[in-house]
């Protein structure tokens, strides 16, 4: 990923969405040449020299101050995601760290695993920034099933079973949200650690073999991703919609941990009881089977 890029790409589309009236100022003429706001107009409304920031537009955000970026922000009207990653793109600019770095981390500490399992009536996984599910309790691998099917693509990735699997569009029936989000999740980690070399290679990847990821890719959305609803159609339970909510895992940067849950006397909490009884003979299945296979001479 090209940092120079990616600060120029982002700050051009957040200008372009953005109209001189919704930014408070005349707009002189009809026949202008940009579908927003034009630079001299964000230089006015940030209170920088026109041609500061057209540097900073072409990718030198290094040496910016947080003052400068924060008056940006305000400017192009960024959200609180955008304006994080605002200042992600302004460290990744400034980073001497030029080379590609692969992210190396422990297992995941057994009391945060206890933590997990301990949730007995909601789905729930621990993920890192790049979609990788790296640990379940029981009713989470049940409704990811199909991502843990023989025939998924591995290492275990919501992004890459989502755009790459044929059983993808099913799952997540609800498409277009479904796929902004993720793509928006895999934007924001790429402005927090732009030299993981792991994340880089799921991107290129996605980007080469997916129209669909390349496109969203394309609009530099990024988003936030801590509490909502998310729709699943699942081979065993059908259709359902559940909530959710994502908490970050203080004591280990980068690992987000999500639980599902539905309210009480719902369709979508009958749904989790039906999901957990089909696990629990998933369970069974699995126990009667690896005895017969101990069994055999």
């Amino acid at each position: 990923m090209d940092t120079k890029s990616d600060i120029r790409e982002f700050l051009a589309s957040r200008r372009a969405k953005i109209t001189p009236q919704q930014a408070g100022l005349p707009a002189y003429g009809s026949n202008r040449r940009v579908p927003g706001l034009r630079r001299e107009e964000v230089a006015l409304l940030a209170g920088v020299s026109i041609d500061y920031y057209a540097r900073l537009e072409r990718g030198h955000l290094a040496g910016a101050s947080d003052e400068v970026l924060d008056a940006l922000a305000v400017a192009l009207q960024l959200d609180e995601a955008e304006r994080a990653h605002l200042h992600d793109l302004a460290r990744a600019a400034g980073s001497r760290a030029a080379r590609r770095t692969k992210r190396t981390r422990g297992p995941i500490p057994a009391g945060v695993l206890r933590v997990l399992d301990s949730m007995s009536d909601s789905p729930a996984f621990i993920r890192n920034g790049r979609l990788d599910i790296l640990a379940t309790n029981r009713l989470g691998r049940a409704l990811y099933a199909p991502l843990f099917a023989d025939d998924a693509p591995r290492p275990v990735n919501i992004a890459r079973y989502q755009f790459l699997h044929p059983g993808g569009r099913d799952f997540f029936p609800d498409w277009d949200v479904s796929l902004n989000t993720t793509v928006s999740l895999l934007r924001t980690e790429a402005g927090r650690t732009p030299h993981d070399s792991d994340l880089t290679g799921l991107i290129g990847e996605l980007v080469t073999r997916s129209e669909e990821f390349r496109t969203a890719w394309a609009k530099h959305n990024v988003r936030l991703h801590h509490t909502g609803r998310k729709v699943f159609r699942h081979p065993e339970i059908g259709e359902v919609a559940l909530d959710f909510d994502a908490m970050e895992l203080p004591a280990q940067p980068g690992l987000t941990l999500t639980a599902y849950s539905a309210e009480p006397h719902t369709p979508a909490h009958d749904a989790l009881r039906l999901l957990a009884a089909w696990a629990a003979t998933e369970d069974t299945l699995t126990v009667t089977t690896t005895r017969t296979e101990e069994q055999q001479p």
